[in-house]
């Protein structure tokens, strides 16, 4: 019994080289719009749909809850983020395997690539400058080769230079951990569209639970598919506005 992790939207609007949002998702402009509501995006909620009204998969929760099941061997497949390899690498009991995000292969364009998640390290305006000099060491230090090779190969989350990947590439630890150069491969599969180069948008942390609301909505059977991705992207261009106007 699958089970899988939401939101599902971006990286499948990425994976298929499809809309996110309009002003090429976000990065043209404040003036952007939600776009995915599409026919293909609604096909995919409802196929996620019938087989949770099937009992193919299971929804867990939002963010990682999902993660515990797989390692505790409670489910047979996952979709997750790349770090979910240190913890099934550190705590599970039985042998696995990786792959790419499955894709429908009569979509045009698909398999395109995906995008990497939201963790990031933010520096605040305001501070002594003496905090910015210990800021930029704390950067550089983080950014060496070494220091991101043993991060990335210790979490499975992606390296962020390509010095680090070529070093971890050269240590041969793709070589004794199959699928752990999977999701750099997934990332990295095509030159990137306006589609799936990234995602810039204002409040996007609210519009993400804004469609994790819908599609738990969606997946339960306590909306159509077609109606929660609707009400998903009003109230998300709600939330655009409000950031519009207040950063013009």
């Amino acid at each position: 019994m699958p089970d899988v992790n939401v939101p599902i939207v971006a990286s499948f609007s990425a994976w298929h080289n499809v809309e996110f949002s309009t002003k090429r998702n976000g990065f043209g402009g404040l003036d952007t719009r939600l776009a995915f509501n599409t026919p293909l995006h609604v096909r995919h909620i409802e196929n996620l749909a019938n087989m949770s009204k099937q009992g193919l998969f299971v929804y867990k929760g939002r963010g990682n809850a999902a993660d515990a099941t797989f390692v505790s061997g409670e489910c047979a497949m996952v979709t997750g983020s790349s770090a979910l390899y240190g913890n099934i690498k550190r705590n599970a009991k039985f042998a696995s395997g990786i792959s790419t995000l499955p894709y429908y292969p009569d979509v045009p364009g698909a398999p395109q690539n995906t995008v990497i998640g939201g963790a990031s390290l933010w520096v605040l305006r305001g501070r002594p400058s003496a905090e910015y000099r210990g800021a930029a060491r704390f950067f550089a230090h983080l950014s060496q080769p070494e220091v991101q090779s043993d991060w990335h190969r210790s979490t499975g989350y992606l390296p962020i230079t390509q010095p680090a990947y070529e070093l971890t590439r050269a240590q041969g630890f793709y070589q004794s951990n199959p699928g752990a150069e999977l999701a750099i491969k997934q990332v990295t599969l095509n030159p990137p569209t306006d589609n799936s180069k990234a995602i810039r948008l204002g409040s996007f942390i609210l519009i993400r639970d804004v469609i994790e609301d819908e599609m738990e909505l969606a997946i339960s059977g306590k909306k159509s598919p077609k109606d929660a991705l609707d009400d998903a992207v009003k109230r998300g261009n709600e939330l655009l506005r409000q950031f519009e106007r207040a950063n013009k």
